[in-house]
C-alpha cells in the first residue's frame, strides 16, 4: 500500500496506470474509518484494477468550526484498516496541498441543494462538491464510490459531475449497519451508552415505514414514524421525510421510483442521519 501526500506524486504514480488502460477507482473519505468504508473498498476492488482511498478532513464543508475541531482523526487505526482491506494507494494531503490559495467556489447544484441537510447546514454541499472536484482532478478516476447513508450527498456529487461533464461514474453503495440496525458512522463514537440505545429509533422508524409502505398512506407513515422518534428520550428530530429520490421533494405518488425515507436527528450532543429506499 502506497501512501501519497501530494497531488504531483499521486499523478506521477497513477498516470502510467491510466495509460495502460487499467481502471482506477476512488473512495473519498474523511478518515475515522469503519466497516462501511471497508465495504466501499471491497466493492471498488471488484470493479477496478487500482483502488485509491483518500483521507482528508475538508474544512470547507463544515458549517460549524466546533464540528471540524472535534472530528475524529484516528490515523493509525485507519491505516491498519486500509492495509487489511488491500487498498492500493492512500492519498493523504494537507489542507495547504488542497487549498494552496484562497478560492471562491459556487456552482449550481440544483434546487435539492437547499432541502433537508442543505437547509440545516447551509453551504455544506458547496464545500463537499468543491473538495470532490479537487480529488477527481488529482486522481482522474474512472469510477468513484460513496455510501448511500449520505443519500443527498451522492445526488449533489452526481449533479456536480454533470455540471462539469466529468468522465467519472458515481456508484452509491448500500448502508452498512451494526447488528442492532444503527447505521455505521464516524460520529457514533460520540454517543454515550444511553444515546447509543436511543439512536436505534431512527433505523426502527425507517424499518417501520419500509415494512408498511404498501399497507398505509404516506401521511399515515410519516405520522407514525414521527411519533416513534418524538416519544424517544434524548432524541430531537430535525426531519423525517418520504421523498422523491431524484428531487428530494416530498413524494405522494407511490408508483414513482425511487422513493426514499430520510431522517436526521440530534441524539444527545450528536447529529445523525439515516435513510432507506422504499421501492
Amino acid at each position: 500500500m502506497k501512501v501519497i501526500n501530494t497531488i504531483a506524486a499521486l499523478k506521477s504514480l497513477l498516470e502510467p496506470i491510466k495509460l495502460a488502460q487499467q481502471k482506477i477507482a476512488l473512495v473519498p473519505t474523511m478518515g475515522a474509518l469503519h466497516k462501511g468504508h471497508v465495504s466501499l473498498i471491497n466493492i471498488a476492488q471488484q470493479q477496478a484494477d487500482v483502488v485509491v482511498c483518500s483521507i482528508f478532513v475538508n474544512p470547507t464543508q463544515f458549517t460549524d468550526p466546533k464540528d471540524l475541531e472535534k472530528y475524529p482523526r484516528p490515523l493509525e487505526h485507519d491505516m491498519k484498516m486500509l492495509e487489511d482491506a488491500g487498498c492500493n494507494v492512500v492519498f493523504m494531503p494537507s489542507v495547504t496541498e488542497m487549498y494552496p490559495r484562497p478560492e471562491v467556489w459556487h456552482i449550481d447544484l440544483g434546487p435539492a441543494e437547499f432541502l433537508l441537510e442543505g437547509a440545516f447546514r447551509k453551504g455544506h454541499y458547496q464545500g463537499v462538491t468543491q473538495i470532490v472536484k479537487k480529488l477527481f482532478d488529482a486522481v482522474n478516476p474512472d469510477i468513484a464510490f460513496f455510501g448511500q447513508k449520505d443519500f443527498q450527498q451522492v445526488l449533489m456529487i452526481k449533479n456536480m459531475v454533470a455540471y462539469f461533464n466529468m468522465p467519472v461514474e458515481i456508484v452509491s453503495c448500500p448502508i452498512i449497519r451494526e447488528e442492532d440496525g444503527l447505521a455505521m458512522s464516524s460520529r457514533n463514537i460520540h454517543l454515550t451508552a444511553a444515546d447509543r440505545k436511543n439512536a436505534l429509533v431512527l433505523s426502527r422508524a425507517l424499518g417501520y415505514v419500509q415494512d408498511n409502505f404498501t399497507a398505509h398512506s404516506i401521511p399515515e407513515l410519516l405520522k407514525e414514524a414521527g411519533k416513534m422518534i418524538s416519544n424517544t428520550p434524548g432524541v430531537v428530530l430535525d426531519y423525517f421525510t418520504i421523498a422523491n429520490g431524484e428531487t428530494l421533494l416530498p413524494e405522494e405518488d407511490k408508483t414513482h421510483h425511487p422513493i426514499v425515507a430520510l431522517v436526521a436527528a440530534r441524539v444527545g450532543q450528536t447529529r445523525l442521519i439515516d435513510n432507506m429506499i422504499l421501492n
